[in-house]
């Protein structure tokens, strides 16, 4: 067996010194490429902090973050700028993740430019075949983030994360701040791009019924650990945590006598 793309071992990420807090505590999770791990908890348990923390976007505390081999856990910031081309994040929230003053054009060739990959001095033909890719068009080159709505406008930011062709995507809650039915388009826009490019994927939400859609494997946190992971239809058919079992339960279900009945259960 190959080794994974993304492996994590005991990692820790400590905010207040010694007696301080652990966001992440003892988080061992590996992603393979072309599998999308999904990964499941409340607000506040440590899902943004594990995201940032294997980005380098903060250092660990303690622990192990290999990337194709390599562990990346004490890289300097000068040393890590190579591995950007292959680690790159979607955001949770698409309106302040753009810069309000720039247009769309310019912020997704912004990476091309940084990392030497933009065909001469002006990419906006690769810029429009990126934007083409994640269901815009064209004529949204030119605008500012302002103009667009909040799925557009997350779009936008998967088109960007794209646009260095990466290895492993983090997608930080990139739903949680759309309405259901554009939910449902992003979330098949990424299951789509993951099979086309091959792409690792890091799909992070609170809501386990959106994870169980998009996802091979699914780790379930809690309190900044990992309580439960293995194959998602087996996390969510037989779930063998308690904690689990109470995401499943709050998913809302369209009838009424099926959700009294999956209470009562």
């Amino acid at each position: 067996m190959s080794a994974p793309l993304l492996e994590m071992t005991d990692l820790v990420k400590e905010y207040g010194g010694k007696d301080g807090v652990r966001a992440v505590d003892g988080v061992s999770l590996a992603v393979a490429s072309g599998e999308t791990l999904g990964l499941v908890g409340e607000s506040g348990c440590g899902k943004s902090t594990l995201c940032r923390t294997v980005l380098r976007l903060e250092r660990p505390t303690s622990g192990s973050i290999r990337f194709q081999g390599r562990e990346i856990a004490e890289l300097s910031p000068r040393a890590m700028r190579p591995l950007r081309r292959d680690l790159q994040m979607v955001f949770q929230d698409p309106y302040a993740s753009l810069n309000p003053r720039r247009r769309v054009g310019p912020t997704v060739a912004m990476p091309l430019k940084l990392q030497g990959l933009a065909d001469g001095s002006d990419p906006r033909g690769q810029v429009e075949g990126l934007l083409e890719r994640v269901g815009l068009g064209a004529e949204h080159y030119d605008r500012y983030p302002h103009e667009l709505s909040g799925g557009q406008r997350q779009r936008i930011g998967i088109a960007r994360a794209l646009a260095l062709r990466p290895k492993l995507v983090l997608a930080d809650e990139p739903v949680s701040k759309l309405d259901l039915s554009i939910q449902a388009q992003i979330v098949g826009l990424f299951a789509e791009l993951q099979r086309e490019m091959g792409l690792g994927c890091l799909f992070v939400s609170h809501d386990i019924g959106v994870v169980r859609h998009v996802s091979d494997r699914i780790a379930v946190m809690r309190e900044g650990q990992i309580v439960e992971e293995g194959p998602a239809e087996r996390v969510c058919e037989q779930p063998s945590h308690p904690y689990t079992q109470e995401l499943l339960a709050s998913v809302p279900v369209p009838d009424p006598r099926r959700a009294r009945a999956r209470r009562a259960e």
